[in-house]
This record gives structure tokens, C-alpha cells and sequence, in this order.
């Protein structure tokens, strides 16, 4: 994968988090929610900083996609939190991190499942400390045990 392919999906994935995130706090319906991050987030120069352009395709399936299957990846997530955890008990924007980390490693078979860690680690740290990064880790490889069993 090419260099400027790679900042274009982890900004993406930044991106997914941060939408993912806007979706919850405020119940934006996903048509709106794309739109939005279309017009004015992807690759925008906000606050004098110019983010990195987004890989849209790949950022609409992973927002798309978490959304569509919130279940079935609360499910995991939530089947592997230590006893007295709940998912509600996890703030917003771990649930977001976790839920698209989950999504990508359950349908995105043609990404490795080291990058799909490795970049929702990095994006875990834009928000949080090293303890809360390295449950991220722990938490999206028991995942990837599960969803691809022959490649974790």
C-alpha cells in the first residue's frame, strides 16, 4: 500500500471514530451524518489545521457498516469485558474507537489484522493515555482471535 493510500485510510478511520462518536452524542441520521463529514471534515483545514484527505469510499463502509451491524459488534465487544463492565460503561468515544476497530476486523477481511490494531491504537492515543490504548489493543486482537481465527 502506498504511502499517501495509508494516510488516506487513517484518516479515515480518525475519521469513522469521530463520526461514529457525532452519531451517538446526537442521533444524526447516517444520510446527514456522510454528508457532513463529505462537505466540511474530510481533508478540511480546521482551526488553521489542514487534515489529511480521507479514502471516502472506505470511510462511508467503515460508519456505514458499524452502524449497520452496532449489534452484532456490542455483542463482541461487550463479550469481552472484564466481569462488572458493561459497554454503557465505557465513555463515547472508546465505544466509537471499539466499534469500528470491531467492524473492521469482522468485514474487512482485505486489511491485515496487525494494521486494523496497529491504527485504532493510534487512534485511541489522539484521545486517550497509554492504559487506555493498550485495552484497545487487547481488546480488538481478542476480537480478531474470533473473527479470523487462521490469520490472528
Amino acid at each position: 500500500m502506498t504511502q499517501t493510500r495509508s494516510r488516506s485510510r487513517s484518516a479515515a478511520r480518525l475519521a469513522a471514530v469521530q463520526a461514529l462518536y457525532q452519531q451517538e452524542m446526537e442521533g444524526t441520521l447516517l444520510p446527514r451524518l456522510l454528508k457532513e463529514f463529505h462537505d466540511h471534515r474530510l481533508g478540511a483545514t480546521i482551526e488553521d489545521a489542514r487534515y489529511h484527505e480521507a479514502e471516502r469510499d472506505f470511510f462511508d463502509d467503515l460508519v456505514t457498516g458499524a452502524d449497520a451491524r452496532r449489534s452484532e459488534i456490542d455483542a463482541l465487544i461487550s463479550a469481552r469485558l472484564a466481569e462488572g463492565w458493561s459497554l454503557e460503561r465505557l465513555d463515547r468515544p472508546m465505544r466509537a474507537i471499539l466499534r469500528a476497530g470491531a467492524y473492521e476486523l469482522i468485514a474487512r477481511a482485505d486489511v491485515p489484522v496487525g494494521s486494523v490494531i496497529s491504527e485504532y491504537v493510534d487512534v485511541a492515543h489522539a484521545f486517550y493515555d497509554k492504559r487506555e490504548s493498550g485495552f484497545v489493543n487487547g481488546l480488538l486482537d481478542a476480537i480478531a482471535k474470533e473473527a479470523r481465527p487462521a490469520r490472528a
